[in-house]
């Protein structure tokens, strides 16, 4: 059975996001999604207030919400990735030094990849978000590993300042949790969202919910 047949029957699904890697991991499961990148620049003061997987899902949530004023019907799917490691939180970085320093406060750790997930009616406002998190081993990193990375390009926009699906998976020695959670979206935390929101009769966690509450 193909990823097309496995999807749930869903609304028009909008996909609150700028990211191609988060388009294309849902059309890969047979997800139809309308794409609304989110209009407003993420906050910057939850940073310092919130642990890492509620800031994950406070972003998941404001991207969601900023694009309901461009939706009639639907449900608006969003999601933010950041990579954690003793409780510094790594987003994506904003030059080629960041990046360096992201790359090498990460070498020869464990450390959590985690994506808040919201999933919003734009009719009534009721929203479900939650997170995935995935733990990565890194290999120690040398400056010439660094440094060969770095001239690739495939740092920008990418949260932890590597990616997976790229070079990036030279540097992993173990991944435990969801793949493609570190390659953008948690596919298999979606699939159960969205299949219990298919379901009316399902208790599912519908809740209104605003972001200065967290």
């Amino acid at each position: 059975m193909n990823h097309a047949a496995k999807a749930h029957k869903v609304p028009p699904l909008i996909l609150a996001s700028g990211s191609p890697r988060r388009e294309a991991l849902m059309r890969e499961h047979g997800y139809d999604v309308k794409v609304i990148p989110p209009p407003l620049k993420e906050p910057t003061h939850l940073h310092q207030k919130l642990a890492p997987a509620q800031l994950a899902q406070a972003l998941s949530l404001f991207k969601a919400r900023s694009v309901r004023d461009q939706v009639e019907r639907g449900w608006i799917l969003a999601g933010d990735t950041i990579a954690s490691c003793g409780g510094e939180v790594f987003g994506k970085p904003t030059d080629r030094h960041h990046a360096s320093v992201i790359l090498r406060a990460l070498s020869r750790t464990t450390h959590s990849v985690i994506t808040g997930v919201t999933l919003l009616d734009a009719h009534d406002g009721h929203c479900w978000t939650t997170h995935d998190e995935t733990a990565i081993t890194m290999k120690t990193l040398t400056d010439d590993d660094i440094e060969a990375y770095l001239d690739t390009g495939e740092w920008k926009g990418k949260a932890g300042a590597y990616g997976i699906q790229d070079h990036g998976d030279e540097f992993v020695v173990k991944i435990e949790g969801s793949f493609s959670n570190v390659v953008g979206f948690p596919m298999e935390l979606i699939g159960r969202m969205l299949a219990d929101w298919s379901q009316p009769e399902a208790n599912h966690p519908r809740t209104t919910r605003r972001l200065g509450s967290y």
